[in-house]
């Protein structure tokens, strides 16, 4: 008589070593964020200003398109990050900020905002990091293209921290909308395998592969530029190739960006 597959030594080894993968990582950030810096802030006071990665409009005159990462407030951050996107057109003088924000949004408050907020800004006393760049020509028209993508965002009025629909799930529906961004989410943006529309196949965030996904839940991605990722329970497990380097929950890319 043959055994259930998961009774097996071998199989019940295969199955702790995935789980210590996906669950280890995870511990080290959220002890990291238990005992450090951010565990002390309080959100009425914690740093909004900007971080300087961002060109000055009054004497930058080309457009530019950032894509910005930082931990999310308190304990969240343990487990990933809020992302958005600041765009300034040629000639312009500020910057618009489009993201999607949970609060407020039980109250009656759109989910997606464009505003003229510190493009580079500190989120709640985290340091954004730079994910993608684009300067010169052609970028007005990707632009554009964002804003036109970010209106159309099937949960605008809807959000979920987890699995999502939330702020990585809007960053990577656009994305998926503008494939000459050919953005890489990082592994611990949780929500951006959340597919929009029920859909189960859709292309990877990057425009260079595929991915699939039972509503963020568990997924296969890949992709030339994030390599193969396993999500389960909105944990991003993967390899990227090229540069080589480890992807962990709540770590993120560990090598060469």
């Amino acid at each position: 008589m043959m055994k259930p597959l998961f009774t097996s030594p071998r199989w019940r080894w295969l199955l702790a070593v995935l789980l210590g993968l996906f669950l280890a990582p995870l511990a080290v950030s959220f002890g990291g964020r238990l005992v450090g810096p951010a565990s002390a802030l309080d959100w009425r006071t914690a740093r909004g200003d900007s971080s300087g990665q961002a060109p000055d409009p009054a004497t930058t005159e080309e457009a530019v398109l950032q894509v910005y990462a930082a931990r999310a407030f308190g304990w969240r951050g343990a487990f990933g990050v809020h992302t958005w996107f600041a765009l300034k057109p040629t000639g312009a003088d500020r910057y618009v900020r489009a993201e999607v924000i949970g609060w407020g949004v039980r109250h009656g408050y759109p989910a997606v905002r464009i505003s003229g907020r510190v493009p580079d800004g500190y989120w709640f006393g985290n340091r954004p990091e730079i994910l993608l760049e684009r300067r010169g020509d052609g970028v007005d028209q990707l632009i554009a293209r964002v804003l036109e993508a970010a209106t159309r965002y099937p949960h605008a009025d809807s959000y979920r921290l987890w699995p999502g629909p939330n702020s990585n799930t809007f960053t990577a529906y656009v994305a998926r909308q503008v494939p000459q961004l050919r953005l890489e989410l990082p592994a611990h943006a949780i929500g951006k395998d959340y597919l929009t529309g029920g859909a189960l196949i859709a292309p990877a965030p990057s425009g260079t592969g595929k991915q699939v996904s039972l509503y963020g839940l568990a997924g296969l991605l890949v992709a030339a530029e994030e390599g193969i990722e396993l999500n389960l329970l909105g944990l991003t497990l993967g390899l990227d190739l090229s540069p080589p380097a480890l992807k962990l929950p709540g770590i993120g890319r560990l090598g060469p960006s």
